[in-house]
Formats: structure tokens, C-alpha cells, sequence
């Protein structure tokens, strides 16, 4: 049974999900009941995993290295995970 905390995680992470679709990445959904989002952009290769987290003020997304947005501003999030995972040459 998926707790409400597991549903609202998975909300974020499918909003999110849609956002950088819409923007040439890819994402899948792993983690069953502990959810997190695996984001790559197809040409580049580049990846990166991407947390949902609680905070005092709401939801954060969470991705490695050192990436941060809130969860409640899912575009500027997939606009950020764009250029990270982007190729650069």
C-alpha cells in the first residue's frame, strides 16, 4: 500500500516528468514505494537521479551535483536539469 507521503512524492515527480519530456529528456520512475525520478538526456548521455523531499516550506526537487529547485516550480526545475544534462560540446 503506497503511503500518502509515497503518493505526493510521486505527484511531483510525474509533473516534473511531463516538463522535461516536453523538453527532449527522457525520465523513468524507479524506486516502487520510495520513488525517484532517473532523468537523461538522450543525445548527451549525461544522467542524473532525481529526488522529491519535504522541507519546511513545502517540496524540493533534489539531483546531483548540487541541484536544487522547488518541487511547486516544475518548468524552471526541467529547465535547469536541460542545461545540466545537455551536451556542452
Amino acid at each position: 500500500m503506497t503511503s500518502t507521503f509515497s503518493q505526493q512524492r510521486l505527484t511531483y515527480l510525474g509533473s516534473l516528468s511531463a516538463e522535461l519530456s516536453e523538453r527532449g529528456l527522457a525520465s523513468r520512475m524507479v524506486g516502487g514505494d520510495n520513488p525517484v525520478l532517473w532523468v537523461w538526456h538522450p543525445d548527451s548521455h549525461r544522467q542524473t537521479i532525481v529526488f522529491a523531499s519535504p522541507v519546511k516550506e513545502g517540496w524540493v526537487f533534489l539531483w546531483s551535483p548540487d541541484g536544487q529547485e522547488s518541487a511547486g516550480d516544475f518548468r524552471r526545475a526541467a529547465d535547469s536539469l536541460r542545461r545540466l544534462l545537455q551536451d556542452s560540446a
